[in-house]
């Protein structure tokens, strides 16, 4: 294995933030992360995946592991449904381009989540109706202590609302190496259901004037994260920045006698979701910049680093924002990016 010193993140990371690794190492086979993994036994490392959902507030002090484990295979298949397995280092968005060009449905709301498949059970990713549990089967991990691979269940993973078992008690203590999902083979039933009812899926449709599908869809997707989400590659950022905050319905129902058009979406009984990017907006944060920190023109829930903002610059302008929706709506918003301090 190669490790290498003093080493830039700038492209490892899609905010673009200018950070330096201590160590990093790149991984594409079981056998080299186990290595990694022991040769580091004493010190605590630094996983990469995809770079797309953290923030980098320092240079990494922590040797960094880079996971490119690669491969998409299909397990097995029933009369309906297909078992696809991907690896870690697969890009997630190439991997729902792929199963849907196989024809293989479940997953093309989420296309131009960025990132990587083996960072996706962490966050419980979703978008537009769907999040990763709906799919998810298992995933193979390795104890980063040991070098042991076992495989974790749906059951095993207590999926919340951008939330996961590797968020909590298992933090640090697995590297995800693949994930196995449970699709739907479209050629086989005419059962599948399309999931169109979540935001604008249904007018981007009838602007393509083409057939509701799982291709027409997934492309509907793009076009709307398109016309809201900056490109990385044009400006750093990485996605949405804060979660749709969770708040009891009762305290909407108060909410909107003082603020009569503030959006939701019922998440049982007792509890609505929020926008986060409207409160965010309606606080009038779209568009402004602190220095080269600032929030996006066309979708107030993303932040971006315009030319050299730091890490830290970033952060402050999240804490004002945090500050100010607090203040006015008395709504807690937090982030959905990881804070990686060193």
């Amino acid at each position: 294995m190669e490790i290498r010193s003093h080493f830039s993140l700038n492209e490892y990371n899609t905010f673009g933030i200018s950070a330096f690794a201590k160590a990093y190492t790149s991984v594409s086979t079981i056998q080299q992360l186990r290595e990694v993994l022991a040769y580091y036994y004493n010190e605590e490392v630094f996983l990469l995946g995809g770079g797309s959902n953290m923030l980098l507030l320092n240079d990494i002090e922590r040797p960094v592991v880079h996971v490119n484990l690669k491969g998409i295979d299909l397990l097995k298949q029933d009369n309906e449904h297909v078992f696809v397995q991907a690896m870690a280092g697969e890009n997630w968005h190439d991997f729902v381009i792929f199963c849907i060009e196989n024809n293989w449905a479940g997953i093309e709301n989420m296309a131009l989540i960025p990132g990587n498949v083996g960072t996706s059970p962490i966050q419980n990713i979703g978008a537009y109706g769907v999040e990763l549990k709906d799919t998810f089967v298992s995933c193979t991990v390795m104890n980063i202590k040991t070098g042991d691979v076992k495989t974790l269940h749906l059951e095993d993973c207590k999926f919340g609302y951008r939330e996961s078992i590797f968020k909590n008690e298992a933090l640090g203590k697995y590297v995800i190496t693949s994930v196995t999902f449970k699709l739907t083979d479209i050629t086989k039933t005419n059962d599948y259901q399309l999931k169109t009812s979540y935001g604008a899926i249904l007018n981007e449709l009838e602007n393509l004037q083409i057939e509701p599908s799982i291709q027409s869809v997934a492309q509907a997707v793009i076009n709307i994260r398109s016309s809201k989400l900056p490109d990385p590659k044009v400006i750093g950022n990485s996605g949405s920045f804060f979660k749709n905050p969770i708040i009891e319905k009762s305290y909407y129902e108060d909410l909107i006698r003082m603020h009569p058009f503030i959006p939701h979406y019922p998440v049982n009984e007792k509890q609505v979701k929020v926008p986060a990017g409207w409160l965010i907006d309606q606080c009038g944060f779209k568009g402004q910049r602190r220095g080269d920190a600032g929030v996006h023109d066309k979708q107030a829930l993303v932040l971006v680093n315009h030319d050299n903002a730091s890490g830290q610059e970033i952060i402050a302008l999240a804490k004002e924002i945090q500050s100010m929706v607090q203040n006015r709506y008395g709504i807690t918003i937090e982030t959905e990016v990881n804070l990686i301090q060193n």
